[in-house]
C-alpha cells in the first residue's frame, strides 16, 4: 500500500494545506518519506460536517452491522500487519516483535468489541412498565437506555502507534457506540496512521456504510487539535498523552458555548509499595521485576512505575544496590521521538537537582550521546524530602525511578495520603502482611483506578472487567476506562422514552425484544418479550 501523505476526509484525499510534516526513524534521525499534508481550517470543517452527516445515519443501523465493521477493520489490519508493522519501527523505534504484538491487541480489541456490539446488551436498557389502572395517578411506562453521542475527535497517541492510536481503543469504542470518529493523526508516525487509515476506510466501503464514519487528519503543532476540540460538530474527545496536553484540550472544552467531554488519560507515576516481609523474602526478586517494568520499552508506558516506596529494614539498601546494578547494565535505548527523548533527560536532570534527591545509577549511553537514545535511571530520596517537594511526585516520561526511603509505618502512611490520582498503586507482600496494612489499601483505593498486588503495573490486560483510568490528574474523569469494553461508556449518553408507541422505540426496548438482549424489566433482569398492561387487558 503506497502511502500518499494526504489527509483522508471519508474516502477522499485532500492536501490543501502547504505546510507540511514527516517521520523520523528515531534509531538513525532519518527523515522519511513521503511528506504529509497538514490539515487546513476548510479540511477540519468539511470533515467534522461529513462526519455528523455520516453519524445520522450510522447510529440507526443494527448492532449486526456495526460488529462487521470493526470485525472487518480487524481483518484489513492483520491483512496488513507486516507493512504497517515496517513503517512504524521505522517511525518509532519500537522493536517489530512488540509492534507484532501490538497488531494483535489492536485488532483483538476491535473483535472484542464487535462482540460486545452483536450482544447488544450493552446498551443497559431499562423498562418500567406503566400501570394506567394505579391510584391516584397513573403509573407512566417508562424505557431507558445508552444511545451514541455523535462525532467523536480522537487524538493518536506516540507511545502506542497501534493500540491507541488510528484504530485503537479510543476509536474502537466509538464506532461501537454508533459515532462517527475524526482521528488527528500523532505526527510523530504519519506514515503508520496513513496505512491503519486505509484499512479502516477499506472496511467502512466493504461493509457499505456511510462515507465519512471515519476521517484521518494531520498536523504538527496544537492548531488541528484545537480546532477540532472547538468545532461545533464535536460531541467528545479522546486523548491518550502528557498532562499539559490532555490540560489544554480539556480547558479548550469547557470554553465552548456548549461544553463537551474530553476523556484525557495524562501522567501517572504509579506508585510501588513493597512491604517489610515482601522485600525481606524477595529482595532480589523484586529488584529484578521493578527493573524490567521502568526499563520495559525503554520505560514508554503510561503505567511505568515511576516510585517505588521502601519499608525502614535493613534489605532496603541491599535493594538498592541490586536495582542500580541492573540500571548500569542496562543497553539504552532509542525513544519515540527527539522531543521525547530530550524530555526524559532534562526530566532526570531536574529531579537530581532537587534538594535531597541522589543519583544512585546511570544507564551508560556515551555511544549514542546526541540522539534520541534513552539511559535508564535510578534515583533516591528520603521520604520526609519527598513530602518536601511535591514536584517529585511528576511524571518523568522514560526509564526512571525514584526510590523513596521510610524511617516508620507512618511514614508509608504518609506518603499514600501525599498522592495525587495515578493509574495504578502496587502493594507487594508477603502471605499474611497484606492483613496489616489495610489502612495502606483504603488509602490507595481512594488514589488510583487500579490496585495491584504483588505485580508490577506495566502491562495492561484487555478485557470486559479491566479499568484504566483514574482521578486527576492521571485522567480528567475516573469514572471511565480507556480500556476493556467499558471504554464503549464514555461515547455513549442515556435518553428515556415515557409512553412512546411501540413504533417509535429503538429495537432494545420494544416489547418483543428482538434482540434478544438482557434488560431491566421493573427492576428484574430478563432476555423476555414484556406485555404492557393495557395490552394484557
Amino acid at each position: 500500500m503506497a502511502l500518499t501523505g494526504e489527509n483522508l476526509i471519508g474516502a477522499t484525499r485532500s492536501a490543501e494545506g502547504l505546510r507540511r510534516l514527516r517521520g523520523i526513524d528515531p534509531r538513525t534521525s532519518t527523515t522519511l518519506e513521503p511528506a504529509f499534508a497538514e490539515a487546513t481550517s476548510a479540511e477540519v470543517n468539511r470533515a467534522m460536517e461529513l462526519a455528523d452527516a455520516a453519524f445520522r445515519e450510522f447510529r440507526l443501523v443494527p448492532d449486526s452491522r456495526r460488529a462487521d465493521l470493526l470485525e472487518a477493520i480487524a481483518g484489513a489490519i492483520r491483512s496488513q500487519g507486516e507493512s504497517i508493522v515496517a513503517r512504524a519501527a521505522s517511525e518509532t523505534g519500537l522493536p517489530e516483535a512488540r509492534l507484532r504484538g501490538e497488531v494483535g491487541r489492536t485488532t483483538g480489541q476491535l473483535e472484542l468489541f464487535a462482540k460486545l456490539v452483536r450482544d447488544g446488551s450493552w446498551v443497559d436498557a431499562r423498562i418500567d412498565l406503566g400501570d394506567p389502572s394505579r391510584t391516584p395517578a397513573a403509573k407512566p411506562d417508562v424505557r431507558r437506555m445508552l444511545i451514541a453521542l455523535g462525532p467523536v475527535v480522537v487524538f493518536g497517541t506516540s507511545n502506542f502507534p497501534l493500540a491507541f492510536s488510528v484504530a485503537g481503543g479510543d476509536t474502537a469504542s466509538a464506532l461501537a457506540a454508533g459515532c462517527s470518529v475524526v482521528v488527528k493523526g500523532h505526527p510523530a508516525h504519519p506514515g503508520t496512521s496513513e496505512l491503519v487509515a486505509a484499512c479502516v476506510l477499506a472496511a467502512t466501503k466493504q461493509t457499505n456504510l456511510p462515507d465519512g464514519i471515519f476521517s484521518l487528519l494531520h498536523g504538527s503543532g496544537h492548531e488541528v487539535g484545537v480546532e477540532l476540540v472547538n468545532h461545533p460538530l464535536t460531541r467528545a474527545v479522546g486523548f491518550t498523552g502528557s498532562l499539559r496536553g490532555g490540560r489544554a484540550l480539556f480547558d479548550a472544552a469547557t470554553k465552548r458555548a456548549v461544553p463537551i467531554p474530553v476523556f484525557a488519560e495524562m501522567g501517572s507515576t504509579n506508585p510501588v509499595f513493597i512491604l517489610p516481609r515482601a522485600l525481606e523474602m524477595q529482595r532480589e526478586k523484586l529488584a529484578t521485576a521493578l527493573h524490567a517494568s521502568v526499563t520495559l520499552g525503554v520505560g514508554q508506558f503510561c503505567t511505568n512505575p515511576g516510585v517505588a516506596i521502601l519499608p525502614p529494614t535493613e534489605e532496603a539498601n541491599e535493594f538498592k544496590r541490586s536495582l542500580s546494578e541492573l540500571v548500569r547494565e542496562t543497553p539504552a535505548g532509542p525513544m519515540l521521538y527527539e522531543g521525547i527523548g530530550l524530555a526524559f533527560e532534562e526530566g532526570v536532570k531536574r529531579m537530581a537537582a532537587v534538594s535531597g534527591v541522589a543519583l544512585l545509577a546511570r544507564a551508560d549511553g556515551s555511544e549514542q550521546a546526541g540522539t534520541t537514545f534513552g539511559r535508564s535511571a535510578v534515583l533516591t530520596v528520603s521520604a520526609g524530602d519527598y513530602l518536601d517537594h511535591p514536584e517529585l511526585g511528576d511524571e518523568v516520561f522514560g526509564p526512571s525511578t525514584l526510590v523513596v526511603d521510610t524511617q516508620s509505618r507512618q511514614d508509608i502512611l504518609r506518603l499514600a495520603r501525599s498522592l495525587e490520582g495515578h493509574l495504578t498503586a502496587t502493594v507487594w507482600a508477603a502471605d499474611g502482611e497484606i492483613d496489616e496494612y489495610q489502612d495502606l489499601v483504603d488509602i490507595l483505593t481512594d488514589k488510583v483506578g487500579r490496585l495491584i498486588f504483588n505485580g508490577m503495573p506495566t502491562g495492561v490486560e484487555v478485557g470486559p472487567a479491566m479499568h484504566h483510568g483514574g482521578p486527576y490528574p492521571a485522567t480528567t474523569d475516573a469514572r471511565f476506562t480507556s480500556v476493556g469494553t467499558a471504554a464503549i461508556l464514555r461515547f455513549a449518553r442515556p435518553i428515556a422514552f415515557q409512553d412512546a408507541p411501540e413504533t417509535m422505540l429503538p429495537p432494545h426496548l420494544q416489547d418483543k425484544n428482538p434482540h434478544g438482549i438482557m434488560r431491566l424489566v421493573d427492576g428484574v433482569p430478563s432476555r423476555e418479550p414484556v406485555t404492557r398492561q393495557e395490552d394484557a387487558a
